[in-house]
């Protein structure tokens, strides 16, 4: 039986990089839009990233925004559902197809690594992938044909535990699998289609950069004070934190790798980027 414990005993492939994508507002690149090229950009940015990586993953490991559990916790269905999240978009939307496979067995490594590191986890067997997994993925890998399994954040948002976790995942990329973080880099709901939040958020956006971009140690201790950064609760307000969260863990399981800014732009009038680490 193939699994992923099987896939370690392998001939090592090249060490994945760790990525923190945006992935837009709910089903955003399967519908019109007015102006009609609003998420133009960023759709490009995921059908490229791809291309980008050093190999094709044997499996992909998504941290999104949209799942807060009182422990970290992994999906375990070998063939995990959708979850349409989101609500007032056309009936199209409701429909959307992306039967990529879970990965059971790595659903139980992830589980097992976080708590090795001391963080309580558990894997999750019923539940199916959030609108924070397959509408980013959909458009990056539209053949749905790489196993994927979800790691949801805690619900206290510390930043600290979701740095820790992903440390401890951090060996995973050794063996092919590819670690996103999805979220947004601004999401405040009251500040998209306003100008007055685009100093606001550009303020925020260059402070993130340049933690991500800080040398490891240094991008820690940043991004754990990270609601200390200028115009931060603004751009993320109180307890509404978690479309920043994943960050936490792509960064951590990033180690000692240099992270770097490979997307930015003006949507809705706010800025937004994504990270790569590696």
């Amino acid at each position: 039986m193939s699994n992923l414990t099987d896939r370690s005993c392998a001939t090592p492939g090249p060490r994945m990089p760790t990525v923190f994508i945006p992935h837009g507002a709910g089903p955003c690149f399967f519908m019109d839009w007015n102006p009609p090229d609003t998420w133009d950009a960023m759709a490009a940015f995921l059908r490229g990233l791809a291309g980008t990586l050093p190999a094709r993953p044997r499996a992909i490991l998504v941290v999104s925004g949209h799942w807060l559990a009182p422990r970290f916790a992994v999906t375990g269905h070998a063939g995990p559902g959708l979850i349409y999240d989101y609500g007032g978009f056309p009936p199209h939307t409701y429909e959307l197809a992306w039967p990529a496979p879970g990965e059971p067995a790595l659903a139980a490594r992830v589980s097992a690594l976080i708590e090795q590191a001391g963080e309580p986890a558990q894997v999750d067997p019923e539940r199916g992938f959030d609108h924070g997994v397959f509408v980013p993925l959909k458009v990056a890998f539209p053949d749905a044909d790489i196993p994927v399994v979800q790691l949801s954040l805690r619900q206290d948002m510390e930043p600290a535990a979701h740095l820790d976790a992903g440390r401890a995942l951090q060996g995973l990329r050794d063996e092919g699998v590819l670690i996103v973080g999805s979220g947004m880099s601004f999401h405040n709901m009251r500040g998209y289609g306003d100008p007055r939040y685009t100093p606001v958020s550009k303020r925020f956006d260059d402070w993130l950069t340049a933690a991500v971009e800080s040398p490891a140690t240094e991008r820690a201790a940043r991004l754990r004070r990270w609601s200390e950064a200028p115009n931060a609760r603004d751009c993320h307000p109180p307890r509404a934190e978690e479309h920043l969260l994943p960050l936490m863990v792509v960064a951590g399981a990033a180690g000692e790798d240099p992270g770097r800014q490979v997307y930015s732009q003006r949507v809705l009038q706010t800025w937004l980027s994504a990270f790569r680490f590696g």
